[in-house]
């Protein structure tokens, strides 16, 4: 029984985050032993203000440990989840870091005069440094598109603004000292630091000398229908990438992975072939247009694999069914090639929707497919021609109850589309009865 909670997605899932919990509030609570000296003129809501503080700080650390795609946590959630989870806690971080000083203020007004940053005391002027880089970091992030800031430079910025955050945030709370003038509670806070710090090293020079030492090589681009085009590498010197059907990796094209320019792409081929890899990419962006351009001989490197959005992980289902929309038929493309070389016998259910019959990716290899699987295709056509007889419109509740098996339980369910389709969809299945356990997601636009 132990054994099967501990191989349960929610048990460890809600374990990590018991983890993260347990780093963020513990050393406010070690600053609670020894504590200072009592202080009459120290009121509540100074040292609430305080403890807020302390709990941004370790926010603003941890964000390292969710973008360093460390694979026991990604294993977990998957990378979409953890980053929507970064880009949350930073907001929170940044709530509590940004309190802070205006509880101060408002307890205190004399100490407005902190922000004269010229002659403030230096403890002072590290706080403002740091809070400044927490506003051009969220700002930068959060409107980075309406901005037009490209994402290659404002991912370095961005490291440059976290580190500048957390290394002088951690600067001034030293310096303040009150609760903190004990020698080993200062060795946690510059530990955590370091942590984050390291991290930051590891992400941005240990990984990408990894990958310098194992390159791919382009071996051809082949087009397809809705003007996808699949990327096709084979490893250069070494065995390739072990991945399991429906992950991605992040791809870097032409250039030195330490300029992390990268991209990530879902894999489209079978998990049997590692020496072979295909890369399913729909020409939208400046990048993507590019790719039909792409010569053979090109060095490539890759960073992955990553994804929880794989059939491997249910063994013990009855089945499966398969709803994609687009572009996002591109790693249920690798779970089908991948399950027909394995010979799987358990019946199939793809839901596929496409604007035409004319834009419906790999269309023709879907089809052969029906000689290897015990598979169900059933195409929805937004924009339908007059002798279509077809499924048309959207995947909706009616048209899901139409198709799903009676026992919907029985089956694990995967959703790869555009948000809007993936929350209808889900919001569906809920109402037909089908286990939140059973609906996985995959959200192909993370960056």
């Amino acid at each position: 029984m132990r054994s099967l909670l501990m191989r349960n997605p929610i048990v460890i899932g809600m374990s990590w985050i018991a983890v993260y919990l347990g780093i963020i509030v513990l050393p406010l609570l070690v600053l609670l032993f020894y504590p200072p000296t009592p202080n009459a003129e120290r009121s509540f809501w100074l040292e609430f203000s305080v403890a807020l503080g302390f709990i941004g700080l370790a926010m603003m650390a941890m964000q390292f440990a969710l973008t360093a795609r460390l694979h026991p946590i990604e294993d977990s959630y998957g990378i979409d989840l953890i980053l929507q989870f970064h880009r949350y806690t930073s907001v929170v971080a940044f709530f509590f870091i940004l309190v802070h000083p205006l509880i101060l203020f408002i307890d205190n007004p004399e100490t407005l005069q902190l922000l004269n940053f010229f002659q403030a005391p230096w403890r002072a002027r590290a706080a403002v440094i740091a809070t400044l880089a927490l506003i051009a970091l969220v700002v930068t992030s959060i409107w980075r598109k309406r901005l037009h800031i490209p994402y290659e430079p404002w991912r370095l910025a961005h490291g440059i603004l976290a580190a500048i955050a957390v290394g002088f945030g951690l600067g001034h709370a030293l310096g303040v000292g009150n609760y903190l003038e004990l020698f080993w509670k200062q060795i946690i806070w510059v530990g955590m630091a370091a942590a984050a710090l390291w991290l930051l090293l590891y992400v941005r020079l240990l990984k990408p000398l990894f990958m310098l030492k194992k390159p791919y090589l382009v071996e051809t681009v082949i087009p397809h229908r809705g003007n996808v085009w699949n990327l096709v590498l084979r490893p250069r010197s070494h065995q390739g990438l072990n991945f399991q059907p429906g992950q991605f990796a992040w791809i870097t094209l032409q250039i030195s992975p330490f300029r992390m320019r990268e991209h990530p792409f879902s894999i489209a081929s079978s998990a049997t072939h590692p020496d072979r890899l295909e890369f399913g990419i729909k020409a939208v962006g400046d990048f993507t247009n590019t790719i039909k351009d792409v010569k053979p001989g090109t060095k490539a490197y890759l960073d992955g694999p990553y994804g929880v959005f794989t059939t491997d992980r249910y063994e013990d289902t009855a089945g499966f069914v398969l709803i994609a929309g687009g572009i996002g038929i591109t790693p249920i493309m690798s779970m089908l090639v991948t399950l027909a070389e394995r010979e799987d016998e358990r019946p199939l259910l793809l839901i596929y929707s496409s604007k035409s019959w004319e834009d419906i990716t790999y269309r023709e290899e879907i089809e052969a497919l029906k000689d290897k699987l015990d598979i169900t295709v059933v195409h929805v056509l937004r924009e339908p021609s007059e002798d279509w007889s077809g499924e048309s419109g959207y995947v909706d509740k009616e048209l899901l109850q139409r198709y799903i098996p009676k026992r919907p339980a029985t089956r694990n369910y995967f959703i790869c589309a555009v948000p809007k389709m993936m929350e209808q969809v889900e919001a569906a299945l809920h109402d037909l009865g089908v286990p939140v356990t059973n609906v996985h997601m995959e959200h192909y636009n993370i960056v």
